[in-house]
């Protein structure tokens, strides 16, 4: 449950609360922005030490939020526009720092009365708050609030006691199920002497006190009333913060879609979770039916109320069950086998194994899946028309797994043969379109019908080979900054350096086996950076811009230099024989600082050919020469080690790690070179021959080469040798 949700279920609370906000004014915001305020104060990195850094945490807090009004004045709820354009007018009037201390101040008076009305009254406690859930390690440490507290006035050093500050752990709130289920458990056989009272008082004649015995009744039921709303109350927090568990696990699949560690095995400990929840409501379902049958008055509005929260309640818990464990491929390619499976977490819970139903699946373009997610729109037996492409093997039953309770249903040959494309805008192109697979059942339980789909997450559809990287822009971008709960597929147009700092870390990392060092990421940062008194990179600059003076953009720059590493360097890139990330200016600098002077090199990726990596050396004038890039294509004829292993003027290697040593050449790349032992005997009538690199003189006036040995080199036979020169001339290589 929410914060604010739990403050404005206590009268006093709100009140109190809505004085505070009204103060500055602040009220409707807090409204509007409930969860996004509480999510983004509780889960800040930053913790503010000085007026001057609380003073930028504050502006940072004010841009955001801005951001947020603006994307939400795209809602088509005309009221709700009219109130973001109030919303925005009033912050606009109010400074940063008045409005976020004001705010954070706020949260603090919320949490402390949230825990006092939570010790006052059973319910769960205030550490199973799902806030922390993004911040694992913790929030403010009240010693460290202690130093902004005169500037902040009212801080939130609370938060760290009052929610702690480890993530929530699945067994605690298994247990804490476990413990209310048996406190709602000990009314039934209230319950059940209570159906035996009325039964009796309808049909026995001639009582002798009648009024009595009604009075007993309302008594008895009243108690059971009472009872079975403090279940409940007990019971929605629970479910709330397992869906948000759920969501937060979903989270991570996104971001494992970008190459992030990922557990899927805690959706196992999720679903006993579910499979509790389940059986607590179905049964204080049951016991608030068979609560009403004893009708002693006409009109119970209290029981009522209850019972229709607890349809609400079991029906929302059915319906969130229902997910895709197995994504299918986030670019997917056309007439091409693909796999994904759903899964509902609900197991046998309400017998529905018994008879499995069939899950159909359809894809779904932006528009259509906005539509039915955010209008309602009705599923029915019409939905496959509404398909936007034609997929085939699109339809596989459930199955139950008795030993693992595992209830999904697995789709191994589906292959998309056709897709509908939406009009284009603009510079849109079919690269920044997304779709998403619809997974959709209907199914009988108890004479009603139970309806449940899901979405996967967004796939780009693609026809050839080389729409990948732009496609993979788009999923990586969405991975990474996209909340789970969302119009579909609604995404910012912009982030923090740190954020995007972190994709690009755990993509490049995942794919390459090696992390990026700080150095990487700076040099990758100037590269993206427009506007140096901004920390935000955009869309725009992430995949559309060209970089300056250049005819392709960053992220087609990043993608080729990770596509090369991961087909042809990975070796040397896991064992730091590449610096990669660095540029020219840079890397001369380097060199020309080094200890071991001439033959002194360094690999570094091309700034200004796609996929391409460079030498960097001390020649022997102690100037550094910079060899033409060589590509994946030059790798497929001879690989980088050989290549480095034929040019002897390289010498020694400098250090990627700025704490290392420089290496010896062959030292640093001996396990890499290919063997030339001459084993294999060529056929007969064939001479044997083999593929060096040699450098031509950086003048090219005589041809002459740079760091060979000094000694004669006997010319090889005429019939067997040729020279061969990249396209910039800047090396041969020998047959």
């Amino acid at each position: 449950m929410s914060l604010w949700k739990r403050i404005s279920s206590h009268a006093d609370c709100e009140a109190r609360m809505a004085a505070y906000y009204d103060e500055k004014g602040l009220f409707d915001l807090r409204l509007c922005l409930a969860a996004w305020i509480e999510d983004r104060i509780m889960s800040e990195q930053i913790t503010p030490n000085s007026a001057e850094q609380l003073e930028r945490v504050a502006l940072k807090f004010n841009e955001d939020l801005q951001q947020k009004l603006l994307s939400t004045r795209t809602a088509s709820d005309q009221a709700l526009k009219y109130r973001v354009v109030e919303l925005c007018t009033q912050i606009q009037r109010t400074s940063a720092l008045e409005l976020y201390t004001h705010l954070r101040g706020g949260l603090q008076k919320e949490l402390q009365l949230a825990t006092e009305k939570s010790v006052a009254t059973p319910g769960p406690s205030m550490p199973l708050s799902p806030y922390n859930m993004n911040n694992p390690s913790g929030y403010m440490d009240p010693s460290e609030m202690m130093a902004v507290q005169p500037a902040v006035g009212a801080g939130l050093g609370v938060i760290h006691n009052a929610l702690g500050t480890a993530k929530v752990e699945l067994f605690e709130i298994e247990h804490q199920i476990l413990q209310y289920f048996n406190e709602f458990s000990a009314c039934g056989n209230s319950l059940k002497m209570l159906v035996q009272n009325y039964s009796y008082m309808l049909n026995s004649t001639g009582s002798p006190n009648p009024e009595e015995a009604f009075k007993c009744l309302m008594t008895e039921k009243a108690a059971i009333v009472t009872a079975l709303c403090r279940s409940y109350i007990c019971y929605e927090p629970l479910q709330e913060l397992i869906i948000s568990e759920l969501n937060n696990w979903r989270r991570q699949q996104a971001l494992a879609g970008n190459g992030a560690p990922f557990q899927e095995s805690t959706l196992d400990q999720i679903q006993r979770c579910f499979e509790l929840l389940e059986s607590f409501i179905g049964h204080l379902l049951a016991a608030v039916k068979e609560t009403l049958r004893v009708h002693l008055v006409n009109d119970e509005p209290e029981l009522n109320n209850l019972l229709e929260r607890v349809r609400g309640a079991q029906k929302n818990l059915v319906c969130a069950a229902f997910i895709v464990d197995k994504q299918p491929p986030q670019v997917m390619k056309t007439n091409t086998r693909f796999a994904a499976s759903v899964r509902w977490l609900i197991g046998s819970q309400l017998g529905i194994h018994n008879n499995p139903p069939t899950i159909e699946c359809i894809i779904m373009s932006e528009n259509q899946a906005n539509r039915f997610v955010t209008r309602g729109t009705q599923m029915d037996s019409t939905l496959a028309g509404q398909s936007s492409g034609e997929i085939q093997n699109c339809s596989s039953t459930m199955e139950y797994q008795q030993n693992n309770h595992i209830f999904s249903a697995s789709f191994r040959n589906m292959q998309l043969k056709k897709i509908k494309r939406a009009e284009k805008k603009g510079t849109e192109s079919v690269m920044d379109e997304k779709f998403a697979l619809f997974f959709y059942a209907t199914t009988t339980v108890n004479d009603y019908q139970i309806r449940v789909w899901t979405l996967s997450l967004p796939v780009v559809v693609i026809v050839h080979g080389n729409q990948e990287p732009q496609s993979w822009a788009t999923i990586t971008w969405d991975n990474a900054f996209a909340d789970i709960v969302r119009e579909p597929f609604a995404i910012t147009d912009r982030v923090t350096w740190a954020q995007l700092s972190v994709a690009l870390n755990t993509k490049f990392g995942s794919s390459t086996q090696r992390a990026l060092t700080r150095d990487n990421l700076d040099f990758l940062f100037e590269k993206l950076q427009r506007d140096e008194r901004s920390d935000y990179i955009t869309w725009n600059q992430f995949c559309k811009e060209p970089l300056p003076d250049r005819n392709f953009t960053f992220w087609e720059w990043f993608f080729a230099i990770m596509k090369l590493t991961k087909d042809h360097l990975m070796g040397m890139w896991k064992a730091s024989c590449i610096m990669g990330f660095i540029n020219k200016a840079k890397a001369q600098d380097d060199l020309m600082r080094s200890a071991t002077g001439i033959g002194t090199f360094l690999l570094r990726f091309s700034d200004s050919e796609l996929g391409g990596v460079t030498i960097a050396y001390v020649n022997e004038y102690g100037s550094v020469t910079m060899l033409s890039p060589w590509t994946a294509r030059d790798f497929q004829i001879l690989n980088l080690a050989d290549r480095i292993r034929d040019l002897h003027m390289l010498r020694w290697l400098h250090p990627s790690d700025t704490n290392g040593v420089p290496q010896e050449r062959d030292r640093a790349f001996g396990e890499f070179y290919s063997a030339r032992d001459g084993t294999n005997e060529p056929k007969a009538g064939y001479v044997r021959s083999t593929l060096h690199v040699q450098v031509r003189n950086a003048i090219g006036d005589n041809g002459s080469i740079i760091g060979t040995p000094q000694h004669p080199i006997p010319s090889p036979p005429q019939d067997s040798s040729m020279s061969m020169g990249n396209l910039q001339n800047s090396t041969i290589m020998h047959l």
